[in-house]
């Protein structure tokens, strides 16, 4: 499996937010959608603030691989569905996005439930 760079984990703990896509059944991109994510421990994880029945989500949970865009750069990824670390991903949403609702509903029990891994293919 490939990893991120370090260049990469940094940009990506520095951008405020990310757009990720599913993968469609010919390999081509779904739309990418504007999501918040964080780097912890060396990973990025995402979550639907709306959990399983967010739109991007459920387009992601297909084939579990499509997209990711961030600044400049897009890269194929793999999402992997992984609440080994969602204590620490909460801490890591209210220390990057503050304690305000936007922040509170990612990190709800129906989003913690949509806890991705992001690793690039």
């Amino acid at each position: 499996m490939a990893t991120w760079t370090d260049a990469e984990l940094r940009q990506l703990d520095d951008a405020h937010e990310v757009r990720v896509a599913g993968r469609r059944a010919d390999g081509s991109s779904r739309t990418p959608k504007i999501v918040w994510h964080v780097v912890v421990d060396g990973n990025l994880y995402l979550r639907s603030v709306y959990g399983t029945e967010g739109q991007w989500y459920k387009g992601v949970a297909r084939h579990f691989e499509g997209f990711l865009r961030w600044d400049s750069a897009t890269r194929a990824v793999i999402y992997t569905l992984d609440g080994s670390h969602d204590d620490a991903i909460d801490a890591a949403y209210f220390a990057k996005y503050g304690n305000g609702a936007p922040s509170r509903s990612i990190t709800t029990a129906a989003a913690r439930e949509t806890t991705l891994r992001v690793d690039p293919r």
